[in-house]
């Protein structure tokens, strides 16, 4: 099997709809030729340039639970993306992003473990694009400046080993990792969030 390295970001539940507005910045301009919508809980739409099970039918997404979405991302052009893209000839955008391949976004509404926000989860679609989500300054840029402009409170990247790195927490960049010195596990991450208690 291969890598499935993935981001995650966790931000206020009312926040999801900000969230994908800002990822539809990031998409190819040519992917807005077919654009989706989605129905978010709560019955807000946001029309996306991504697919759903690579199809394009509208997403119900307003009795929560969960949204699956295809995504290609623009990302900044750094040593790492630049290795990783040598042998495609990628489209290039007018801010001198290229995309590195389809990225697999799940969203959960209100998970258990933290019901007052939502997860979204960005997972890469081969092992080396798994490989570049690791080694990329400038694709972990992308995902934590994502979490800034969402409101998100923590953006952590799994490698799939015994701890999780932690990229973004408190309004900034961190790099620390869970469990780690400072949490001992994820509920303990979790419980820094704010309205945990309400």
């Amino acid at each position: 099997m291969g890598l499935d390295y993935s981001y995650e970001i966790i931000t206020p539940a009312r926040n999801v709809v900000t969230a994908l507005r800002k990822l539809t910045e990031l998409a190819p301009r040519r992917d807005w030729r077919s654009p989706i919508t989605v129905t978010l809980p709560g019955g807000e739409q946001v029309v996306l340039p991504f697919t759903s099970g690579f199809k394009g039918e509208p997403v119900d997404c307003s009795a929560g639970g969960r949204l699956s979405l295809d995504t290609s991302i623009m990302f900044g052009v750094d040593d790492a993306v630049r290795a990783y893209v040598e042998d495609r000839d990628p489209e290039v955008d007018e801010f001198g992003r290229v995309p590195i391949g389809y990225i697999y976004l799940t969203v959960l509404f209100a998970p258990p473990q933290h019901p007052r926000y939502a997860s979204l989860e960005f997972m890469a679609a081969t092992s080396g694009m798994s490989r570049l989500f690791a080694r990329s300054a400038g694709v972990r840029a992308v995902f934590t400046d994502l979490a800034a402009a969402s409101g998100g409170v923590c953006c952590l990247l799994d490698t799939e080993s015994d701890t999780k790195d932690i990229c973004w927490l408190d309004g900034r960049p961190v790099q620390e990792t869970v469990p780690g010195p400072r949490f001992a596990n994820y509920p303990a991450l979790a419980a820094t969030w704010p309205g945990q208690d309400r």
